[in-house]
Parts: C-alpha cells; structure tokens; sequence
C-alpha cells in the first residue's frame, strides 16, 4: 500500500513542505513548497515573523491539496527552545521572541540566584545555553505572561494551528529545560520557583500522538478533507535521529547544519556532575528514548563568513567556498569554534582574525583561508566532543552518523573522519524530513517500528562512507586546538 504525508519543517534559515510518498519498502520525498525564515528587527530585539510562517504553509497546503492525492498526515517540525504565546481565543501573542535576542544573557544571574545552576541540572539534565525557554521566560514582561492562555514551543504551536489542539510533544518540551526527563512531567519544582504560570503549560504527550483531523477551515480551503494532524517529533533534531539509518550499537550522530548536534541514543538519562561539567544534555527522542548529546556551533561559521562578504560585493555560493577551502594550505590557523564571540551575528571574518591575533597565529588571508580554518577547527571539536561522550558513556563509539544539510559538505565529512579517526557515513541529508515522516507513519500503523523505519531510511538514500586517513597531522593539530581549553 502506499501513502502519503507531509512535513512541515521549519529551520532558522527556511521553511519547507516535503511530500513524503512511502511505498514498496521505500521513501520518497519531494519538496512542494520551501520559504524564507527572515527574522525581524524590532530596534534591539529581533522576533521571528509566525503570521507570515503560517500563512506560507497554508500556500503550500494548498500546493499539495491541488495534488489530489489521498495525504494521509500532516506534522511540523522546527527548533527547539523558542516559544508561542496564545491568548484565550486561541490569537497569537506578538511578539515571538528569537533565540538570538540579546535580552536573554541579561537574565541569567538573576534565575541562579532563584535556583543554583546544579538545581536546575540535576532536575533536568539539560545543557547550559542562555537561550534556554527557562531563561527566555524570566525575560519575559510578568503581565505578558499573566495575560498568556497557553505555551506552546514553535513546532507544537504550528500544529495547534492546524489542528485545534494544544500539546506538547515530549521531544520538544525536553527542549526548554522546564521538563524532568526521569518523571517525564513539567518540573513543576522550577516552573514554582520561578515563578512561571503552572496553568499555560499543555500536557505533554509522546511523540507520535495523532491530534486529530485538519481545522475544518483549513481543510476547505486546501482540499485536504481527510488529512490528520499528527505530533511527529516536533523537535527536528528528535527527527533528525529518527531518520539516522543506523543499525546495531556504538554508533554517534552528528545533525549538521547552522547547529552541530553531537550525541548518542540511550534507554536512560545521564545526569551527573561529570556530565553537567561537560555541559551535555538529556533530551528525548521517539519512544521515549535519550539523546545524550551536545550542541555545538555548525555550519553557521561559514554561513555568517558569506553573509559578511556578500555585504562587500563577494557573493560567494557554498560549492565555491568549499572548492577553495580545499585548495587552501592545511592547519595554518585554528580557532575555537565554542568561543562565545561566535555565537552572535556579525563580521565573523573579523571575528576569526581577531582570534587568530590573539592567539599568534597567522591570520587567515582569503575566503579559501578563512572557510578552511573554520571546517578543520570544527572537525577537531567534534574530537573533542565525542571523546567526552565515550567518557560518559564508558565505551568506545564505532561510527559516526552524519545527517542533515551538513552531510552535503564532503571536505567538511573527511576533516571528521580524519579528526575523529572514525568511519563516517553521510546521508540522509533530508533526514529531519524523513524521520518526521516515518514517525507519522508509525503513528497511523503503517510501520511496526522505529527499527523498521530506519531500514527503510537505509533502503531508500544514499549514504557516502568516508574512512580516516592523516592520522599523525590530525593529532597534531588536535594537541594545538587543545590548547585554547588551557588557560
């Protein structure tokens, strides 16, 4: 039998609406509608635009219901940690704040002084990031939130839109550091202690919960009449691990893109001194799973270098950043990716030049050099960050999985292979698309299992090997990039 889906997946940079047609032990997905993500300046706070989201997904809706073909589900998936407001008749509260607002670090010493760092650890088991939902909300305006009916994280929230009902998938409420992973509930211990309104939190359900039919205005306007709305894994990196096509144990995933997220899938959480001092978190995955895992900077290095230069008439596309990054002398200049400099929009050229004075390095003398730096100092913190996770864990990972957008990128897959002296295997770069699909399909029954799923995932891209080679140069540069977490 074959059916058809949807996903509705929203990143940082874009939106798209794939169309996922799974049949004969295969997956296909084809993309019917892809928009931009432009966030908006407000002065000194910067939102993200959630009308104008909507409004290009109900246009590709409306793209796919001109289909005429029997879609079976629909599921949004998007970033973690921002949030929605809704007001009693169900209206969006403006405005949606972005992750990147500057308002958030002001806020941090204030919610320690409320409840210590190692509390809201031990209680969540979530890694430190300033743009947390639990910080986000203690920037928040208290009549704001007094006047708030309902929260809901991005993802949840657009399919409340399209269905009616409000809940929260359990991948995506792990986000916000508000959720206690071993009672899989709110936490209501830090929700009291801050102060935060108990009643806008919506239950929690599992990933893969059916909410019900299209909103039946929607359904009208766009001809999907039969089209059920289902909470996938909101969370896309949740997704993103569904759609690895792993197999056996021992193996890591790194989801690449603008974000590098770097971990494994276990059956219980960590939560530890060891694992709050290397800032690791426990967030879920389909089936109630863990996703020990770091997130780390990604591809949004070079993707602010281009910005940077296009602003000074270089309009550089990525194949030709990365033709010149391999063209360009190896470990002349190395940076610390994890410095927080890097985390902020911005000049990061200027931003790589200046750590490279600061560390009495040469300075990087074109794009090719820049591009080059960044890939080989992001490889050796992937090093970095995988021998962590075997100290964890307590055994040796095999493999390294590589999904998402990143996988594209094969200069920057080899660097890994060669840094982290494992095999690499690259592919699916749909996968956030690919496993939101499949979990909608295991949903309505039409697939046993996530085991099962991921052998379709296997049978249905392509996934590059790459082997490690330059042992001794990597471990080289790897005692050097060491040196920046000295001192």
């Amino acid at each position: 039998m074959t059916t058809h889906h949807l996903a509705c997946d929203l990143g940082a940079e874009s939106g798209r609406l794939i169309l996922g047609t799974l049949g004969n032990g295969k997956l296909v997905l084809e993309e019917t509608h892809r928009f931009p993500n432009t966030p908006v300046n407000a002065g000194d706070s910067l939102h993200w635009n959630i009308p104008r989201l909507f409004d290009e997904l109900k246009a590709g809706l409306k793209k796919a219901g001109d289909r005429r073909l029997p879609i079976a589900s629909i599921g949004c998936d998007a970033w973690g940690v921002d949030y929605l407001l809704f007001a009693s008749d169900g209206s969006l509260m403006s405005p949606s704040f972005h992750y990147r607002d500057p308002r958030n670090p002001r806020v941090v010493e204030s919610v320690h002084r409320k409840v210590p760092w190692e509390t809201i650890f031990e209680e969540t088991g979530i890694q430190f990031m300033a743009f947390n939902t639990l910080y986000q909300l203690a920037a928040e305006l208290p009549e704001r939130l007094a006047q708030a009916h309902r929260l809901l994280l991005v993802g949840d929230g657009i399919n409340f839109l399209l269905s009616g009902v409000a809940r929260t998938d359990e991948s995506m409420a792990s986000t916000t550091q508000l959720y206690n992973p071993r009672t899989k509930t709110w936490s209501k211990k830090l929700i009291h202690a801050l102060g935060y309104p108990e009643e806008i939190f919506t239950s929690i359900v599992p990933s893969g919960t059916r909410l019900g039919l299209l909103k039946r205005e929607l359904a009208e306007e766009t001809g999907l009449t039969s089209t059920e709305v289902i909470a996938s894994c909101s969370h896309d990196t949740g997704a993103a691990v569904a759609g690895v096509p792993a197999s056996g144990k021992n193996w890591a995933y790194i989801s690449s893109g603008t974000w590098s997220l770097l971990g494994m899938e276990l059956a219980d959480p960590i939560i530890n001194d060891r694992c709050r001092a290397l800032n690791f978190t426990n967030e879920i995955g389909y089936g109630g799973t863990i996703r020990l895992l770091k997130n780390i900077i990604g591809l949004w290095l070079v993707q602010e270098c281009r910005r940077s230069w296009a602003t000074h008439d270089e309009d550089y596309d990525y194949a030709t950043l990365t033709q010149l990054a391999a063209g360009a002398p190896p470990f002349v200049s190395l940076i610390n990716p994890a410095d927080p400099r890097f985390l902020s929009p911005g000049d990061i050229p200027a931003k790589i030049a200046m750590f490279c004075q600061e560390t009495a390095q040469p300075v990087p003398r074109n794009p090719g050099d820049f591009v080059r730096c960044a890939l080989e100092s992001l490889a050796l913190l992937y090093r970095r960050t995988l021998r962590q996770l075997e100290e964890l864990v307590g055994h040796r990972i095999e493999r390294l999985h590589i999904v998402g957008g990143g996988a594209k990128n094969e200069l920057l897959n080899q660097f890994t292979a060669n840094a982290v002296q494992l095999p690499v295997l690259a592919g699916p770069v749909e996968a956030t698309a690919t496993g939101n699909v499949l979990v909608q399909a295991i949903a309505l029954g039409q697939l046993p299992s996530l085991s099962a799923a991921r052998h379709i995932v296997r049978d249905s891209f392509p996934v590059k090997g790459f082997q490690p080679q330059d042992e001794d140069p990597w471990n080289s540069a790897y005692q050097r990039f060491l040196n920046f977490w000295r001192g």
